[in-house]
């Protein structure tokens, strides 16, 4: 016999899951204001009608374009890293080469990849070479995954490039401040560990690249 257990819904009945496909969990937006709206982000207010008809607000998201993220490695199996300044944690990072997907509007946001100008694949093949100076033949498609569902509407692009090697240098953007560091497998375990490596993405990348 089922029981039900205080305070979780009853999914099971009759033996059989009963069916979730979501819609009686969407909110419904009722009402939006752009507080900023210009090239670099959207970011909203917006009211939303819940699942039980009340009215949640003020609701604040925002939306920035997709980007890409690297897992590298050189021909020697050593990772290709990045050191910069992260405004958002106010401290300097180690994370994997990264960047945007260019936009054919100019914009720095935007759902989907309607006004995008390159796919994923050629977004990060160009961010590794402007990042790094690196170049591969090797590229692997790991995953695709919204940035911060809660909030923003953007999604991250993870690949793997193996045997990277040398093809040039950097050529960072007018805001771009980044040195390359190397790193072995076992040392981008001990910066997650210690607090080092904090990127959330970057974390889950590795962790998808270690299962290969």
């Amino acid at each position: 016999m089922n029981q039900k257990i205080k305070g979780l819904p009853d999914l099971v009945r009759g033996g059989e899951r009963a069916a979730d496909d979501g819609h009686d969990l969407a909110w419904e937006e009722v009402g939006t204001e752009h507080i900023v709206q210009d090239r670099w982000i959207d970011f909203r207010r917006s009211s939303y009608r819940m699942p039980d008809g009340s009215v949640c607000a003020p609701f604040y998201s925002y939306s920035r374009r997709n980007y890409v993220v690297i897992v590298a490695s050189d021909e020697d199996g050593n990772f290709l890293c990045v050191r910069q300044f992260r405004q958002g944690i106010r401290k300097v990072t180690t994370e994997f080469p990264a960047g945007g997907i260019e936009r054919r509007d100019g914009r720095e946001y935007g759902p989907g990849d309607a006004c995008a100008s390159e796919d994923a694949l050629e977004a990060a093949r160009r961010e590794l070479l402007e990042e790094t100076g690196y170049v591969s033949k090797e590229w692997e498609h790991l995953l695709t995954v919204p940035s911060n569902a809660t909030i923003a509407d953007n999604y991250a692009y993870v690949f793997r490039a193996l045997n990277c090697r040398k093809s040039g240098e950097q050529n960072l953007d007018e805001t771009e401040f980044l040195n390359i560091r190397k790193h072995t497998a076992e040392e981008i375990e001990e910066l997650i560990q210690s607090g080092e490596f904090q990127q959330a993405v970057h974390i889950m990348a590795w962790l998808l690249a270690q299962r290969r």
